[in-house]
């Protein structure tokens, strides 16, 4: 799961910046103000007749997993998460990432207020294609897929907090709420210019508080889909981890580069149908189960190098919630501490923290 975290800054920025990128903030402000304005308070599709059941009941236990996110994970108590919107499309937003050809270092983009960060997102699906096509042109590999949320980090909740959406709502108990606490953290801590730390503390929250729901509060079935889920997930990670650190070995490599690349260029080709290789192995001991083939077959350096910010500080998060007594509060407080410390020196606590 990946997040934009700047749609809700976005006509700020543009008034800040000039008119260079006016017309992309300008979509992405027209965007967020559209699904603003689509939503409306759970309470109203609880009560309204037509409601279908199914959603009813959704959006009955989303609102109990937002309470149970205020009172036992200490995330903040605001509008976000108690209004729901039906965009009618699969997801909210697109992102358009990139990376050089023989790199894992994504391409950032700036903007004032938010930051820098590894992705662009537009809520035109169309729109984001043509973002990756025009970078192709200029010699990026790059990589679009769509987001079914988004974080504002509290900075909308003055026009009704980030609302529910059709695009996850429908989720596996496990997964809907862990993408809660997920978008929910982001409101607690955030470091500018640091995509890794940000997404990796959320993650470390939305597993934490994820166990957390399902022990104390999920049925059996609920509890045995998601062990199913979550275990085939692991795998697939350990696999995207295994293959990313082939291939930054491979770009890491003194040797020059042949002909336009030639040398790593096949190494490369190597690693991806090893890849291609070991997931299609994976699949068949799952019994078949196809939910990661999109993301292989359209397996990127992109791809590779968004995981990792997702995974990567993660047991450095989640040891630091054990070494502050698994106490909520001063986790947060210990999280806080490390996003005022210079980005390289955050990154390296953190991973001195994992190894203690």
């Amino acid at each position: 799961m990946t997040t934009v975290k700047l749609a809700g800054l976005l006509l700020a920025a543009a008034l800040m910046s000039g008119c260079a990128q006016l017309g992309y903030y300008w979509q992405s402000a027209r965007g967020h103000l559209e699904l603003m304005s689509a939503a409306r308070p759970v309470d109203r599709w609880l009560s309204d007749p037509a409601t279908p059941p199914a959603l009813r009941e959704r959006l009955a236990l989303a609102q109990r997993m937002r309470d149970f996110s205020v009172t036992e994970l200490k995330l903040p108590d605001n509008a976000s998460y108690k209004r729901y919107a039906d965009l009618g499309r699969r997801a909210v937003v697109w992102n358009v990432v990139a990376t050089p050809e023989f790199s894992l270092e994504l391409k950032t983009w700036c903007f004032p207020v938010a930051g820098c960060v590894g992705y662009r997102g537009y809520f035109s699906e169309a729109d984001a294609r043509a973002q990756a096509q025009a970078l192709r042109e200029q010699g990026w590999e790059t990589g679009v897929y769509g987001v079914p949320a988004y974080s504002t980090l509290g900075w909308s909740n003055w026009l009704g907090g980030d609302p529910l959406l059709n695009t996850f709502i429908a989720y596996p108990e496990g997964e809907l709420a862990r993408l809660l606490f997920h978008e929910l953290a982001h409101q607690v801590v955030y470091a500018k210019d640091d995509t890794m730390f940000n997404e990796s503390f959320a993650t470390a929250v939305e597993r934490l508080g994820g166990a957390r729901w399902l022990a104390a509060h999920a049925g059996e079935g609920a509890r045995r889909e998601y062990a199913e889920f979550d275990a085939r997930r692991v795998q697939f990670r350990r696999l995207v981890a295994g293959t990313q650190g082939e291939l930054a070995r491979i770009y890491a490599s003194n040797r020059p580069p042949g002909p336009a690349g030639t040398d790593r260029a096949a190494m490369k080709k190597i690693a991806f149908e090893r890849f291609r290789a070991d997931y299609a192995v994976l699949r068949e001991r799952w019994g078949g189960y196809a939910g990661y083939d999109a993301w292989v077959a359209t397996a990127s350096n992109p791809a590779f190098a968004v995981q990792a910010a997702y995974d990567e500080l993660v047991p450095g998060f989640e040891a630091l919630f054990e070494r502050e007594g698994r106490d909520w509060t001063r986790f947060y407080d210990a999280v806080r501490r490390l996003a005022d410390l210079p980005r390289q020196e955050r990154h390296q606590r953190l991973k001195e923290i994992a190894g203690a």
